[in-house]
């Protein structure tokens, strides 16, 4: 009576394998506790045995059949010795010997034996993890993937396609695309150079520490850096007018009148709102001012006439950090100033090393109108006024 060869338990959440390699065919004389075929889960690999002595009487699964726990893999016809049948030979050859077998102790999965054969790899380059340091096909597999890896130089490029679900596409909003359009035209046009000196904060420091709460009590806003920066600019502005005029054909249009953009970041970009006649404002109406457009730009109730009409431009960085940088003009005005962090230095003070609130302060010109000598001194006049805002308050 035919003895089953059933598929095995395969282990926790594993319910079916694939038949990798048959090592008794059909006919074939197999022993008890032999290999008769492995089998392969998204885990391991298993080695099937015979339960009998006898012969392989029918292969039930092929290789390659997905198959589940019990499934019929193959019937062996118990106690019938001997091997599949041969053709006779010619009695002028001699028998030939058998072939000596590795002893049962050291036997490696048919499967494995069959691929290193085909990759010409030897046993002892292998690690083995089968039962009586057996080698599975799963070692063989190892192995070659280590030597791959050992001999790869450099990184095979990542397809294209494997980014995708990381790329999202998103049409530009107008604001973008108008600040873009506008950027590139100042670096298009404008013959745009910028200059670069630091300012000691101490004075100004220390004038918002004195009179903070009774500015804010009387004028019902904060004293912030912008309002000595829009103050001390405006006052410059007026003593080199170059950097407050512009191009228009062939002509040059100085302004005898300043009306200070500030740049604000919004969720949507940054903008800049105009402030007017700030050579006339007080740091009160200044700070009012620029609250009030701080806060319509956040809200997105700017007007298209609210950002019109600036004649210089204010931008300050350092509110996100930034130490230095470079500021872009804002068409078609010939000047703007980069504001950036306040930032402990040590600096030489009457002979001495002393450690101050420095800030860098950068002006980007259009060298069209503007002179390196204009530029030079429009910047030192700035740096003048907030070391001494006393300067401001006095106008001298």
């Amino acid at each position: 009576m035919p003895v089953d060869v059933i598929v095995p338990a395969l282990g926790e959440s594993v319910s079916e394998a694939t038949v990798a390699n048959w090592a008794k065919q059909q006919g074939e004389q197999v022993e008890a506790d032999e290999i008769i075929c492995e089998l392969e889960t998204d885990k391991v690999t298993l080695e099937v045995r015979a339960q009998t002595t006898g012969t392989v009487s029918a292969i039930i699964a092929p290789d390659g059949t997905t198959v589940g726990v019990g499934s019929l893999l193959a019937q062996i016809e118990a106690g019938k010795a001997g091997s599949k049948a041969a053709a006779p030979e010619a009695p002028s050859k001699p028998a030939e010997a058998p072939k000596a077998e590795r002893p049962r102790d050291t036997e490696d999965a048919p499967s494995a034996r069959k691929m290193m054969a085909e990759h010409e790899l030897k046993r002892d380059q292998i690690q083995a993890s089968g039962r009586d340091d057996r080698i599975m096909k799963a070692d063989v597999r190892k192995a070659l993937q280590a030597a791959e890896a050992a001999a790869a130089e450099v990184p095979e490029p990542v397809p294209p396609a494997a980014y995708t679900a990381q790329e999202e596409r998103v049409r530009m909003s107008r604001l973008r695309m108008t600040i873009a359009r506008r950027l590139k035209e100042a670096q298009n046009i404008a013959a745009m150079l910028t200059t670069y000196n630091e300012v000691d904060m101490s004075g100004v420091m220390a004038l918002r520490s004195d009179y903070k709460e009774i500015f804010e009590q009387k004028h019902g806003v904060r004293l912030g850096f912008m309002g000595f920066f829009v103050k001390a600019c405006s006052a410059a502005l007026l003593d080199v007018p170059e950097v407050n005029a512009e191009i228009d054909g062939d002509d040059i249009v100085y302004k005898r009148f300043v009306h200070m953009g500030v740049a604000v970041g919004t969720p949507n970009g940054l903008v800049v709102p105009v402030l007017r006649h700030t050579e006339q404002l007080s740091f009160g109406e200044i700070e009012r001012g620029i609250s009030e457009m701080a806060a319509r730009a956040r809200d997105g109730k700017l007007t298209l006439a609210d950002m019109q009409g600036g004649t210089f431009t204010i931008s300050n960085g350092g509110v996100y950090g930034s130490l230095m940088s470079s500021p872009i003009l804002n068409p078609p005005q010939s000047g703007i100033l980069g504001m950036h962090k306040i930032q402990q230095r040590p600096v030489a003070l009457d002979g001495e090393v002393v450690i101050r609130p420095m800030m860098y302060i950068a002006l980007s010109y259009d060298h069209r109108i503007v002179d390196g000598k204009g530029a030079v001194t429009f910047l030192v006049r700035v740096k003048e006024l907030i070391e001494d805002p006393r300067r401001l308050l006095m106008e001298i």
